[in-house]
């Protein structure tokens, strides 16, 4: 029998334990079933600072007309996004890899699949996904959209290794869902434009402004400015990572520190280990180029960089420091104006306040806010 959304909202009953085996993980015996509030959060209207409300962040809002965050639709993201059901055998969500107390990353260098695979990449962090200017998803932004790009783990044969109708059998069955979509849609149809669509409205709905950094700026007319309530090394870190001499805001530079497009960073002095967005569009000049994540939460979403390399903050730095390769495709806010590599020389101390800084953009509340949380009872 279809259970009512009265009796999804209220909470639903105990789950049986999932077990791994040790080398492929096993289809669990009992579907588990969500368990959610009473009254739908609030992801329709985010208490947003007036530095999200207008300028550089608001314009580069991606959100499609068509798909608008609504309470009762990135409600059913959030049970989408947590639901092992999505994968073949039932093993892995898209919360597996994208954990909310690691930054909605994954602490792994790469994650695990169905089948305990290995993705291609590193695990990128979810947070601000909303104020990607360009709208484009995945290191080497071959998704176009959210909307897009959502759908695209659910398919892969690594991931969770579903097809699309696959994927709408399986909701079909599971009693929970009807309700749910009929809250989101008007109607108890499911189909896969409706779990995209639910599953892009929770992913937006992750708007970070609750770090020391959000709080200090909602004081001060420019983040160029000191911050009251910041240490004076965290102040010194800001200073530094805003002066156009060392570069770090030509790729971070808004509020919501993320910027547009892909870049190459200098990480290899070539791309044959791997061509990025050249591989998507076969463009020479697009080889070992990666999509530039935002900074928020960077304290919790090691390891760094498209393949993990770098375990530490400290070690991101140090690779802007003293460690850019002079890649044919390298970023030109890391060249020098006579075409060599940007080497900043910093001493310890402004190496220390950097990363002093970068800290100042956790945002606790955000990562453990009950309605971004997985509404799964543990075994």
């Amino acid at each position: 029998m279809k259970k009512s959304i009265l009796t999804i909202l209220i909470g639903l009953s105990l789950i049986a334990c999932t077990k791994e085996n040790t080398t492929v993980q096993e289809q669990p015996s009992t579907i588990s079933e969500p368990v959610l509030p009473a009254m739908v959060a609030n992801y329709s209207q985010p208490n947003l600072p007036p530095f999200y409300q207008n300028g550089p962040v608001a314009g580069a809002d991606n959100t499609p007309l068509n798909n608008p965050v609504t309470d009762a639709g990135a409600t059913l993201g959030r049970v989408l996004f947590y639901d092992k059901q999505l994968s073949a055998n039932g093993t892995v969500s898209c919360g597996s890899c994208h954990q909310a107390i690691n930054g909605f990353s994954d602490p792994a260098t790469l994650s695990l699949g169905f089948e305990n695979g290995l993705t291609g990449h590193h695990s990128m962090s979810l947070a601000n996904s909303r104020y990607y200017a360009n709208g484009s998803f995945f290191w080497d932004e071959r998704a176009s959209s959210l909307e897009a790009q959502v759908l695209m783990p659910i398919q892969d044969e690594v991931e969770m290794g579903l097809s699309l109708s696959e994927l709408v059998d399986k909701l079909e069955n599971l009693d929970y869902y009807p309700s749910l979509f009929q809250a989101a849609f008007g109607s108890s149809e499911i189909n896969s434009d409706r779990i995209s669509r639910a599953l892009a409205q929770f992913v937006r709905s992750m708007v970070s402004v609750n770090s020391k950094y959000d709080l200090g700026r909602n004081q001060v007319n420019a983040p160029t400015d000191n911050f009251p309530n910041f240490s004076t090394e965290e102040n010194r870190g800001k200073q530094l990572f805003f002066d156009p001499a060392i570069g770090c805001a030509a790729c971070h530079g808004t509020d919501a520190f993320i910027a547009p497009g892909a870049r190459n960073n200098g990480l290899d002095a070539d791309n044959s280990s791997d061509l990025g967005r050249g591989g998507i569009t076969g463009v020479t000049a697009q080889e070992g180029v990666f999509k530039v994540g935002s900074l928020k939460n960077i304290e919790y979403t090691a390891p760094y960089m498209h393949d993990g390399r770098f375990s530490s903050l400290e070690e991101v730095i140090e690779h802007y420091n003293s460690g850019v390769q002079n890649n044919p495709n390298l970023s030109p806010p890391l060249r020098l104006p006579g075409g060599g590599v940007r080497r900043l020389n910093l001493s310890v101390a402004d190496k220390n306040a950097l990363v002093a800084f970068l800290k100042t953009l956790s945002d606790d509340v955000l990562i453990n806010d009950e309605k971004f949380s997985d509404p799964f009872p543990e075994s």
